[in-house]
């Protein structure tokens, strides 16, 4: 199975929080999963967390590679910007991840690395796999929280996005 590019400065184990979540599914196919994903229209209808969504490019909703947008999510305002961007096509394994920021001083200014990779399996399943890792005083506030918001609120992406793929 595939794994996400990291960078250096956001190698899990390194970073003040780091959440990884996994869901392997039958009955739904890539480009569904892959076309809920992309399309910023539809993150509000399968996942609650993500409010707010405002692309840099109006033309449509869709990401696209190097683009910037914004949105709310876990009560920060996130300005991002899509790092991968590869569709699976042609047999390849779909990958999207954006680096977030928020700025602000010592104690409010944080970054994080979110990647999702999907990938096709045997049986008719597919993979579903979303990382982050994040830099600042509120990720490490975040991982300390018992339970932790952010893999469970990641959960909640994955099962929403298995969810809307189903319909």
């Amino acid at each position: 199975m595939e794994s996400i590019n990291w960078s250096t400065e956001f190698l899990p184990g390194t970073t003040d929080n780091f959440v990884s979540n996994e869901v392997i599914a039958q009955g739904i196919t890539l480009d569904s999963v892959w076309n809920n994903l992309v399309d910023t229209s539809k993150w509000e209808k399968y996942y609650d967390n993500a409010t707010n969504i405002d692309l840099e490019d109006k033309k449509d909703t869709l990401l696209h590679f190097g683009e910037s947008f914004h949105f709310d999510t876990f009560g920060f305002p996130i300005d991002a910007q899509v790092m991968e961007l590869v569709a699976p096509t042609d047999g390849k394994i779909a990958r999207l991840a954006w680096h977030g920021w928020q700025n602000g001083d010592a104690d409010t200014q944080f970054d994080v690395y979110h990647a999702f990779l999907i990938e096709r399996l045997s049986d008719d399943r597919i993979r579903l796999l979303t990382q982050e890792s994040q830099i600042g005083k509120p990720a490490a506030e975040l991982a300390k929280q018992d339970p932790n918001p952010m893999l469970n609120g990641h959960q909640k992406w994955l099962d929403g996005l298995v969810r809307i793929a189903k319909k």
